[in-house]
């Protein structure tokens, strides 16, 4: 699923998964990794987690969306299968100057998901068509 990113960024998350699995928490060596590799937005991210601001929503056909909780109080859906997320920082220093890895919500979410930290949420086919529809209306 993360074939979007360098293999330094992947094995990071693989060495987080299996150290958090083990002991419940990432080592200063892991978080300075972190820091080094996404740079400001790692820190941004870590307290999105510890907030427990990620959801993933999944429906009945198997489609996955996570809704990221920014700190302005403002919902982000981000889709990791096409590594997307419509706040203004992806749109600006991932898209346009190619500056940055990730946003700190996609980044939030790829955390959580190493740290099993993901809130999880069913919805309808329905519910999820109008979440990936642009308008917001199916």
């Amino acid at each position: 699923m993360r074939s979007l990113l360098p293999a330094v960024a992947e094995q990071l998350f693989q060495d987080i998964q299996k150290t958090y699995q083990e002991t419940s928490q990432i080592p200063d060596d892991l978080l300075i990794a972190l820091k080094f590799v996404f740079g400001s937005c790692a820190l941004q991210a870590l307290d999105l987690v510890d907030q427990r601001s990620v959801t993933c929503l999944t429906s009945p056909s198997g489609r996955k969306a996570f809704q990221v909780m920014g700190g302005s109080g403002h919902l982000y859906t981000c889709f990791l299968s096409c590594h997307y997320c419509p706040c203004p920082a992806f749109a600006y220093s991932v898209l346009r100057r190619n500056q940055d890895l990730l946003c700190k919500h996609i980044l939030a979410v790829y955390l959580c998901q190493a740290m099993a930290a993901t809130q999880q949420e069913s919805v309808s086919d329905q519910q999820m068509s109008t979440l990936l529809s642009p308008t917001g209306t199916p």
